[in-house]
Order: structure tokens, then C-alpha cells, then sequence
């Protein structure tokens, strides 16, 4: 089953095992969160992987990460 998460980003339980991968690759999405949480910069992260995802992809995975860490806070203040 494809899940279209935003423009740059999907799930497909075809491909990776349903986790979110940048469109057209295998790139887990939390990989890219993970280096960017180690301090890699976006240049740097784009060239380690061959420029096979763009500044806007990891713009939309940082904006997807945020909102799911706010829906999470809301929804562990009303229960």
C-alpha cells in the first residue's frame, strides 16, 4: 500500500518496508533526520547522497518531523 506523506516524501509497503523514503529512492527518511541531528550540514548530506535528494525534500522532512513532534505533544496533553 502507497502512503503519499507530502510532495517529496512516501511510504510504500513495497519499498523499504513501509518506512518513509524520500520519492524515487531508498533514502530513509530518518536517516537524513539523523544527520542532520549529528550536525551535517544540507550540502553535505545532498552529496553523500549523490545528490539524489534535494533542499526542498529535507525542508519537507524537517516540516513533517515537526508537526509530528507537535501533534504528539498535543495529543499527550489531552489524554
Amino acid at each position: 500500500m502507497k502512503n503519499i506523506i507530502g510532495r517529496y516524501i512516501i511510504s510504500d509497503s513495497n519499498i523499504c518496508h513501509g518506512k518513509p523514503v524520500f520519492r524515487g529512492t531508498r533514502i530513509f527518511v530518518s536517516d537524513v533526520l539523523d544527520q542532520l541531528a549529528d550536525g551535517l550540514s544540507w550540502d553535505t548530506i545532498i552529496e553523500e547522497w549523490h545528490h539524489n535528494i534535494t533542499r526542498e525534500a529535507i525542508q519537507e522532512a524537517i516540516q513533517l518531523a515537526n508537526k509530528s513532534l507537535l501533534d504528539h505533544i498535543h495529543a499527550t496533553r489531552t489524554t
